[in-house]
């Protein structure tokens, strides 16, 4: 069994890591130290609780320790791009736990806070910087932060990083540091545009490649339930009930829907927060140490806030709302299984998330054991007392919000005729009528191309707006209960 003390660490970085309790190396560790010293490039493919940050940071402390000397003035001689403000917080957290014995200075740069410090931080230069890109830019653009001296270069969760949109400036930022720098690339998955940015930065890198998706998966019990999308509510609150719902993250895909689940939860009398973008940086750290600390059960989070949480012996993950790509899954699921352990994930699936929950599984290569709560009358009684709770939130046409818009069917549809000559795509008077075609279509003039709202439907066809899918209303086969 590889030891750390087999891959090369200096004494200060064994210490450091004897004191946290780390004796061995993970996968990802023991194949990405030894190159990183050896100060060539890396590409690494490895999801979040793998230890990868481990695998850059011990390694990076070691060279520039090496190599000591004083960063340049607003520089910093390794660079650590994160896309959020918690995951930047936590890979610098690493950073000073293993620099402990080495006297090498770390910083952070995000948004969310005021520039003063952070400038203060970076005046007599740090060795390394710990930054989300959009900080990152407006301290360049000030000329409070210089990339000229950097060393090292580290692109943390680049996957996610494209979902941001911080590639462009990824490249600005990259095309003003020095060609002679070394590289490490990190991403859990490898889309084409991440694929290109990877062989842009990178110079003839060693690849290494850990936790395939299905391995994470396997070690994880999950379960699908079935249930009508406005009895969402009630049972999540039934899963509370049981008392093994200890430490729990339920995701939803919206910042709304997360504060609305976690505005509920409280007043079912069940201690929950929410974090994503639009907390201030003190809320969603105060959420972050209460959840840590067990002071309640639930944190209630969208899938970009996540990438952030690092949390032990996490009991649940509840998808209350599928993602709306299989990786988002794999990503969510995975809080639940860290370090080896097994874990608990659930998923609610309406309707309409069939589809979404055909792609998981295509992706993951495994069905999913499923129970069907629908039609279940508890669960409708228990919904009546949660809208007094917690109002549900309603339905609202977009296009009932437009005045413009209030224009009987029948004229929207003659005046999109006599517009576009009765053609399929032509753009509706204010955005919101049927073409002859039967394509419902968005558009302000005669000439633009209408953004399809909705399909014209059959008489006697499919239902297919928000509602979902017609489905016969049989009674449930199969149910399921979290004490089971």
């Amino acid at each position: 069994m590889t030891q750390f003390s087999d891959l090369g660490l200096a004494k200060p970085l064994l210490k450091a890591l004897a004191e946290k309790g780390y004796k061995e190396p993970t996968p990802i560790q023991a194949q990405a130290i030894p190159v990183v010293l050896q100060g060539k490039d890396l590409l690494g493919i490895a999801q979040t609780g793998t230890g990868k940050t481990a695998a850059f940071a011990l390694p990076i402390l070691q060279r520039l320790a090496e190599n000591r000397m004083p960063a340049p003035r607003r520089g910093f001689r390794c660079l650590v791009l994160s896309p959020t403000r918690e995951l930047a917080t936590q890979i610098a957290d690493n950073f000073k736990a293993y620099a402990v014995h080495m006297g090498l200075s770390v910083a952070t740069v995000y948004g969310g806070v005021k520039y003063g410090p952070q400038m203060k931080a970076l005046a007599a230069g740090v060795d390394v910087l710990v930054a989300t890109p959009g900080r990152l830019m407006d301290h360049m653009a000030e000329k409070s932060a210089s990339v000229s001296g950097v060393e090292i270069f580290v692109l943390d969760e680049a996957d996610q990083m494209l979902d941001l949109g911080f590639v462009v400036p990824i490249r600005k930022i990259a095309s003003q540091m020095s060609k002679n720098r070394q590289n490490l690339f990190f991403s859990a998955t490898m889309p084409t545009e991440i694929g290109r940015l990877a062989g842009e930065l990178l110079k003839d890198p060693v690849q290494v490649s850990v936790a395939p998706q299905a391995t994470t998966v396997e070690r994880i019990d999950q379960r699908v339930l079935f249930i009508e999308a406005q009895r969402k509510r009630p049972l999540l609150a039934e899963l509370f009930a049981d008392s093994s719902f200890s430490r729990t993250i339920v995701f939803t895909r919206t910042k709304r829907g997360a504060d609305r689940v976690a505005k509920y939860l409280n007043a079912a009398g069940i201690e929950a927060a929410s974090i994503h973008g639009d907390k201030t940086q003190g809320q969603r750290e105060r959420a972050l140490a209460a959840f840590k600390a067990g002071e309640m059960r639930a944190m209630v989070a969208t899938d970009i806030a996540a990438r952030g949480i690092d949390v032990n012996d996490v009991s649940h993950v509840i998808n209350y709302e599928l993602p709306n790509v299989p990786e988002a899954y794999v990503h969510r699921i995975g809080r639940t299984a860290r370090k080896g352990k097994d874990g608990i994930a659930i998923s609610f699936c309406a309707d309409d998330e069939r589809n979404l929950l055909k792609d998981i599984q295509k992706a993951t290569r495994q069905t999913i054991p499923s129970f069907d709560r629908r039609n279940d009358k508890q669960l409708a009684a228990a919904a009546a007392v949660a809208d007094k709770l917690v109002p549900a939130e309603k339905y609202v046409d977009p296009r009932a919000a437009d005045p413009r818009n209030n224009v009987p069917s029948e004229l929207r549809r003659n005046r999109g005729r006599n517009r576009n000559g009765g053609g399929g795509n032509g753009g509706g008077g204010g955005g919101g009528g049927r073409s002859a075609g039967g394509q419902s279509a968005q558009g302000k003039g005669p000439q633009r191309q209408g953004r399809g709202a909705g399909q014209g439907q059959k008489p006697g066809g499919a239902r297919n707006d928000f509602r979902g899918p017609k489905r016969d209303a049989a009674a449930p086969e199969k149910r399921w209960s979290p004490i089971e």
